[in-house]
């Protein structure tokens, strides 16, 4: 990153107070600042910090008045905490691999490659696999065959991306993300014995999707397993076969989604919360972490939480109920000496 104030104040559209010629060359915590660096300023618990930090240039609030003199430059926006984002960006996209084929590597004659296409060390892209424009294959990443992957998506060192399943446009995958595994299918035999159900179908990814590391989303028995538009996973999840999941939901890391689940769209899904198959999940459910989820939730917009989920209120009544329980249990072995004493003083 090497900027101006003023060239960042244009970038994110901004008022410069101080000295626009000044130098950037990075970003940093308000806390941390150092010669050469940006910061920001969202929240009015961190603005004393704006009079000790050494950093060169602070995004701050429009309607920001220092109380004492500051040594940063200051750049005001209307929403810093955004601005700082649009120069995050900046930095990551800095951050990418060059287009280039590094070797060794292995792409099969029959796979179509767009334009600025890099391809890591060592990755595989395999027979009649078609990688859109701008994407970028890390190295050791495995794209099988009949795979689609989208225009400016990333796989990340180690992923893998099995046969025939598509990635859209624009998704990211992080190191360690598995798509398209087997579903979790077997049949029990009369002795007990497991016989695979074989898995045919394949896993769908619509674009602007993140999957973070370690993920698995497996594969559909029949038809497909389907991230929608926007969806962002966490690390260590695991998306079972046949699942769908509706656009812009967001699941946080160690949830577990059995087989043919279905979430709603907006959804916001807790850690370590588990999911049985076959359920549907209204649009914009919010669950707390390590739920358990084990039957349909047919009303939008709720909030759930607790093993078993109940909606939240409830739930808060209960787990109010249950921080009684010693108090309450004491009162009874009370009552229960009373009476016993009672029933003798009565014979």
């Amino acid at each position: 990153m090497n900027f101006t104030v003023g060239q960042i104040a244009e970038l994110v559209g901004g008022q410069v107070v101080g000295d626009a010629g000044l130098a950037i060359q990075g970003l940093c915590r308000i806390e941390e600042g150092a010669p050469a660096l940006l910061s920001f300023l969202h929240s009015d618990k961190y603005f004393h910090h704006l009079y000790t930090t050494q950093a060169t240039a602070v995004l701050v609030p429009q309607t920001f008045q220092p109380e004492k003199p500051a040594h940063p430059t200051l750049i005001k926006v209307q929403n810093p905490y955004f601005a700082f984002n649009i120069l995050l960006q900046q930095v990551w996209q800095e951050s990418l691999a060059s287009p280039e084929h590094e070797q060794p590597s292995f792409i099969h004659p029959s796979a179509r490659l767009g334009k600025d296409v890099y391809v890591g060390a060592f990755a595989y892209i395999g027979k009649d696999a078609v990688v859109g424009d701008g994407a970028r294959i890390y190295p050791n990443s495995y794209v099988g065959p009949g795979t689609r992957i989208g225009a400016e998506t990333i796989l990340y060192a180690g992923v893998t991306v099995y046969h025939g399943c598509e990635v859209g446009a624009r998704c990211i995958l992080h190191s360690g993300v598995v798509i398209g595994s087997d579903g979790f299918g077997f049949l029990q035999t009369p002795g007990g014995e497991s016989i695979k159900i074989p898995q045919v179908g394949n896993v769908v990814l619509e674009d602007d999707v993140e999957i973070g590391a370690g993920t698995c989303i497996d594969r559909a028995t029949l038809g497909s397993t389907v991230i929608r538009r926007g969806v962002k996973l966490d690390n260590l999840i695991q998306v079972a076969h046949n699942t769908e999941i509706g656009s812009h939901t967001v699941i946080a890391a160690q949830a577990g989604i059995s087989g043919s689940s279905k979430i709603g769209s907006y959804c916001m899904i807790g850690g370590q919360t588990g999911m049985v198959g076959h359920i549907h999940i209204a649009d914009r459910t919010q669950v707390g972490a390590k739920s358990g989820l084990s039957k349909h939730i047919t009303e939008p917009g709720m909030a759930y939480r607790g093993a078993p989920a109940h909606p939240l209120r409830e739930q808060l009544k209960m787990e109010a109920a249950l921080r009684q329980l010693p108090e309450l249990l004491q009162r009874v072995n009370q009552l229960e000496l009373l009476l016993s004493r009672l029933q003798v003083d009565n014979s």
